[in-house]
């Protein structure tokens, strides 16, 4: 008997392919990743939905299309090699990550936010994937180099900290603006950075500092 919630995650699948989002692993994860388990009280009610919701501390649970489409860059071409998160927050897009890398390694700033993710994760049965509390602009220099990095809050400016942590033909997802922030794809080739935009998109700011 198929479950409820492979029902939901199937249907949101089938919304995403309609949506432009082409990659077949990353669909399946999705499908395959109870969203219902990353957000709490009334909002599992709306978890299955297209939208970004919040999960408490000024954060929110990305909205899935944007999660596919950040992971479907990050994944085209993308040499094999340990892949860094930044902004670990409810532990969705972690869920997302881990299925289709060797390795994850994640980082985040708010230690209540952290906690609850390595417990959503483990119950999940995803071992591959380390944590770190810290200072997201610092990345993880002693995990480095990066075959991918993916950058789930909105910087300012490129973090010149996470460009030296990424391997030669390595991949970095990240928004980067204030007011009007800008999807970005970066492309390592040797010490050349190539940059693509992707797409407009709405996130909460990547900030630098002390952790919480």
């Amino acid at each position: 008997m198929i479950g409820q919630a492979q029902v939901y995650g199937q249907r949101l699948a089938d919304l995403l392919r309609q949506a432009g989002i082409r990659n077949e692993r990353v669909l399946a994860a999705i499908a395959n990743t109870p969203r219902t388990s990353f957000v709490e009280g009334a909002l599992t009610q709306k978890a299955w939905e297209n939208t970004a919701l919040p999960i408490g501390q000024g954060q929110t649970i990305s909205q899935p299309y944007i999660v596919a489409r950040m992971t479907q860059a990050l994944l085209e071409e993308m040499p094999e090699g340990p892949v860094l998160e930044i902004g670990t927050g409810s532990g969705y897009q972690s869920a997302i990550l881990a299925q289709l890398v060797p390795e994850l390694c994640s980082v985040e700033r708010i230690k209540g936010l952290q906690i609850k993710a390595r417990q959503r994760l483990k119950k999940m049965d995803l071992h591959n994937i380390a944590f770190k509390y810290g200072d997201g602009w610092q990345g993880w220099p002693a995990r480095a180099p990066f075959a991918g990095i993916i950058v789930t809050a909105a910087a300012r400016e490129l973090p010149q900290a996470l460009l030296q942590q990424m391997a030669d033909g390595g991949r970095m997802v990240i928004p980067i603006g204030e007011q009007v922030q800008v999807l970005h794809l970066i492309t390592r080739q040797g010490d050349r950075y190539l940059s693509e935009v992707l797409e407009e998109v709405r996130f909460v700011p990547l900030v630098a500092g002390d952790t919480e």
